[in-house]
Order: structure tokens, then C-alpha cells, then sequence
């Protein structure tokens, strides 16, 4: 081994279960938090006679992709699903953050989720037998700082589920003008950007786990971000029409109709627990500490990027989680221990009120065109 490489592994911190650290009474937190978020999905569900996700409620854009595992990796990088070169099948899920089916002119965070498809190895228990990878990425690089935080923020937005969507646009008008006017001043508003995110096309954006998971021998969070001109062209432009219904679906299957994508998949390693806690998922991982670096590529073809049939399989049927994973890349930390039990609770809810069996695919096959 190379000294220079050997140099850059002592830098970063291996893996031990002794970094996670649960606090007193987070088991009752944690089921306030899933206690909320079926509240959320149980009124939304009564209101608009369709039961839906908890969060991330709304999809924009549902792809089929092919991930390549990058060859020649540093030996630091070969770990879990990018353990040696390979090309794998995986779907993806543009979505909006809230619980609630919202016209896109109400602008709030974007998540996107990626499942792999035909992994081997050794997986969680709760995900035993299947040979699916998840990877759920907000476009934020960071989150609620723990579950008692989290749980606070979910009940705020339960306070308002309710709401005429009306008020909601006219909270989502104001807090864009006030966001893009401390931009400005080179300041941002973590409160006000909850509900003004700007009317920018999803798919210019860098998508980031926010928390932390287990990057085989170390700790990492991962990272997606647009690579090819087309991607890049999009950043930070805001989509035709942004006052309309489905403006965000609408502009993701426009591009697919002739446009080839192209991510690159990033992991970022902790070099220093305090400075990049595993913990405190609201404390951004400096990238002059570590670096991303990228494991994979991700290609998408041209596509019907959102057909119905699409539509009935991804969202009505499919489960989006990152504790459908590897051993080898277990979600660490409060918050993604907090998804566990809440991510589980609103799947099993949505399916049985929607009668749809719960669908785990072993094949991209699967994938209605």
C-alpha cells in the first residue's frame, strides 16, 4: 500500500458501536414521533380519501437508473455495496417533503429516494432476504439535530395539516421573499426555509443523507449530486410555470423525454467525532475535514418519467427507508433510529388502509413502463 494511502485511511475514524449513544426516554420519543406522523397520514387520508405517505407525500418524477459501482476505488472506499466494481438496477423518487398532496407553487424541501436493486451480502434483520439497498436523501446537509428535536418539528406541522391550502401558499409567498432577501445579506433562515424553498428545478439540486450511517470499516454520510451539463444547467433555475398544480412533475418528464441524466454518488468519511458527530444530525460535516468522494455513478435514460401505471407501483406499492440496507451501511444516530420505527409504522398503516400488498422487488423487471 502506497504511503499517501495509507496516510488518508489513518485519517478516518473505523467504525465502533460505541458512537451512537442513547439518550433517556428516547424510546418513548420515538414513539411519540410515530405516533404523529400516523396522526398526519390518518387526517390527510380522511380528508382527501386516499391514504399516502407520512412524509414525502407527493412525487414529481419516478426513474429507472442504473448505479455503477466506480472501479479502481481507493481500498478505504471498497466497502459494503461498493465493494468491488458492479452495475446495478435501482429506482428513483423525487419527491416533497410534507405529508400532504400540495399544489408544487406551495414550495417546501425536496427528498429524493433511491433503492438498488440485486445486492448481495449480509443484510439488517429487519431487512433479511431481500436484495434491495435504500438511500433517502433530502436537499438540505442537514436535519433536525435528534428525536426530541424532530419530534417538535412534526408537531408543528401537525398543528397545521389542517390548514386551508390557501394559507399555506400565502406562508409559502412570503417566507420565499423573506428567504431570498437574507440570501442577500449572504444569510439563511433555517425556519423560513421550511417553507419557502425556491421554485428551483429538482433535478439541478445536490441531494444529501443529512444523518450519518455506517460505511462499512468507517462512518459516512452520502451525497448525490448532478454531474452531466444538462444536470448542471439546472442549477438553482426555477421551473417553467412555477405557479401551476404539478410544476415540478411536469418539468422532470419533460426532460426525460429526450434528455440522458447523470449523478455521481459521494460518501463523505468522518475524520473527527466531534467536529462530525454521529449523534447531531444538524451539524454539518466540513468538507475541509473530508471530502466527498465519489463510490458510483448514476445513469437515466430518456424515459416516460411518471406514467400511471408508474405512479400505482412506486407510490402505492414500494417502500422508501434506509433501514432496507446492508449491514454494512446501518443508518446511525437518533434521527435515522427515529425513521426505523416511524418509517415502519406509516408504510404498514398506508398499505393496509389502501389494501395494496407491500411489493420489495428482487427485479428492475418489476418496473411498469
Amino acid at each position: 500500500m502506497a504511503k499517501a494511502e495509507e496516510k488518508a485511511q489513518a485519517m478516518f475514524v473505523r467504525y465502533s458501536d460505541e458512537a451512537e449513544t442513547i439518550q433517556r426516554g428516547e424510546a418513548e420519543t420515538l414513539d411519540q414521533i410515530a405516533a404523529t406522523l400516523l396522526d398526519i397520514a390518518k387526517r390527510v387520508g380522511e380528508r382527501q380519501r386516499h391514504t399516502v405517505r407520512a412524509v414525502h407525500a407527493k412525487s414529481h418524477g419516478l426513474l429507472k437508473a442504473e448505479v455503477t459501482v466506480l472501479a479502481d476505488l481507493r481500498e478505504e472506499l471498497r466497502q459494503g455495496l461498493f465493494a468491488k466494481p458492479a452495475s446495478y438496477s435501482a429506482v428513483m423518487r423525487f419527491s416533497s417533503e410534507p405529508g400532504d398532496v400540495l399544489s408544487d407553487h406551495i414550495s417546501t424541501p425536496r427528498g429524493l429516494a433511491l433503492k438498488v436493486i440485486g445486492v448481495e451480502g449480509e443484510m439488517l434483520p429487519n431487512h433479511a432476504g431481500q436484495v434491495t439497498q435504500d438511500f433517502v436523501f433530502n436537499n438540505a446537509s442537514t436535519f433536525a439535530a435528534n428525536a426530541d428535536h424532530f419530534l417538535k418539528a412534526i408537531r408543528l406541522r401537525a398543528k397545521h395539516t389542517d390548514d386551508p391550502e390557501a394559507l399555506k401558499q400565502a406562508v409559502s409567498s412570503v417566507a420565499q421573499t423573506a428567504e431570498e432577501t437574507l440570501e442577500l445579506f449572504g444569510q439563511k433562515s433555517a425556519f423560513l426555509k421550511g417553507f419557502g424553498e425556491p421554485p428551483s428545478h429538482p433535478l439541478g439540486e445536490t441531494y444529501h443523507t443529512a444523518a450519518p450511517l455506517r460505511f462499512g470499516d468507517y462512518f459516512g454520510k452520502m451525497q448525490l449530486a448532478p454531474v452531466s451539463d444538462n444536470l448542471i444547467a439546472l442549477r438553482g433555475k426555477h421551473v417553467d410555470h412555477p405557479h401551476s398544480w404539478n410544476c415540478l412533475k411536469d418539468s422532470i418528464v419533460a426532460f426525460f423525454q429526450r434528455e440522458t441524466a447523470v449523478w455521481e454518488l459521494r460518501v463523505q468519511l468522518c475524520t473527527d467525532l466531534t467536529k462530525m458527530p454521529v449523534e447531531d444530525a444538524s451539524v454539518e460535516w466540513d468538507e475541509r475535514l473530508s471530502a466527498s468522494l465519489t463510490v458510483a455513478r448514476i445513469t437515466a435514460q430518456p424515459q416516460n418519467a411518471y406514467s400511471d401505471a408508474r405512479r400505482v407501483w412506486v407510490d402505492e406499492q414500494l417502500s422508501f427507508t434506509p433501514w432496507h440496507s446492508l449491514a454494512a451501511h446501518r443508518p446511525l444516530g437518533s434521527i435515522m433510529r427515529a425513521r426505523f420505527k416511524a418509517y415502519q409504522a406509516s408504510s404498514q398503516f398506508r398499505h393496509t388502509a389502501e389494501g395494496r400488498p407491500m411489493v420489495e422487488p428482487r427485479s428492475i423487471e418489476e418496473l411498469p413502463d
